[in-house]
């Protein structure tokens, strides 16, 4: 079995009105859990509505009762980790506990340089992004205050008061394919690893990869929940397929990690995945306005995974 997520874009278009639509409809219809991207613009432009992230996940928290959700994934070069901690442990209070508190370095080049943030090359990236995941796993998990100097962050004798009502706050998931610098963090830091946009065969490579470096931690495989993020072209029939594929290669796209197909086609790559460990998928639902596709994804595909 394997559980299905949506993804969003926050940055090609999201406002509150499709926002709060599709966040009703994915409880209502099934899903396991809703998660979006953290980003001001979209890398090539034109700038379109790009709800903040941690404004909407405090909306979602208190007006949903059942679903999972989180970032996919918030960059450290936004906010001070200790904020990221703070916000985290407050919104998933109020879920219930039901938020993924999803951390990443940042890349996208155009918005950092728009906005005025601070990118950093990439081994740069990563060890800020290492020192972040320190402020913010010491912050959650001890009921002490604690004392951190790193090369980005410190804290002197810092606590989260009130403690998280989730022992330990909300699980950490990172996010990404990179076996140099992102899969080490995950298995020192993170509850959760989130692949993006990869095949079957790649994700069990990784998958692989990941084990020896939990046991190098001292981690068994379990302690890590495995989730992939990937495109999702769907059709109610193969008339409507080819309507969204607008002329595009469905074997290419498969080639690319992307789900394609009508609901048997779908049912069956989402069993490859899930026979390589993939125990989430998050499909990326591109067309914000699409509520009636959304509908047909969950009628047509749930009942059968």
């Amino acid at each position: 079995m394997i559980e299905i997520a949506i993804m969003l874009e926050g940055q090609n278009g999201l406002n509150w009105g499709n926002f709060q639509r599709i966040a009703r409809a994915v409880e209502d219809l099934g899903f396991v859990g809703l998660y979006r991207s953290d980003h001001y613009t979209n890398a090539s432009g034109p700038d379109l509505d790009s709800l903040e992230l941690w404004v909407s996940l405090t909306w979602l928290a208190s007006h949903t009762r059942r679903i999972e959700f989180g970032p996919l994934v918030s960059p450290v070069s936004f906010r001070h980790p200790s904020m990221t901690a703070r916000m985290a442990a407050a919104v998933d209070d109020l879920s219930g506990g039901r938020l993924h508190l999803g951390v990443g370095a940042g890349w996208q080049v155009r918005e950092h340089h728009k906005f005025g943030w601070d990118l950093l090359d990439v081994p740069e990236r990563f060890h800020r992004l290492a020192d972040a995941l320190e402020v913010i796993t010491r912050l959650l998990r001890s009921d002490q205050p604690v004392s951190f100097a790193g090369r980005y962050y410190y804290l002197d004798e810092a606590i989260l008061l009130p403690r998280p009502q989730r022992a330990g706050g909300p699980p950490i998931l990172i996010g990404g394919n990179g076996p140099k610098y992102t899969l080490p963090l995950v298995a020192r830091y993170a509850d959760m690893w989130n692949a993006v946009y990869i095949r079957p065969e790649r994700f069990a490579r990784l998958n692989e990869r990941l084990n020896v470096l939990l046991a190098q931690q001292g981690r068994p495989p379990q302690s890590v929940h495995r989730s992939l993020m990937t495109g999702c072209v769907f059709g109610k029939d193969e008339a409507s397929l080819q309507r969204r594929l607008a002329g595009r290669d469905a074997a290419k796209l498969r080639e690319r990690g992307v789900i394609v197909g009508t609901a048997g086609a779908v049912v069956d790559q989402l069993g490859e995945l899930a026979a390589v460990g993939v125990q989430r998928v998050m499909l990326q639902w591109l067309d914000l306005d699409d509520i009636e596709g959304l509908e047909a994804l969950a009628v047509q595909v749930l009942p059968q995974v």
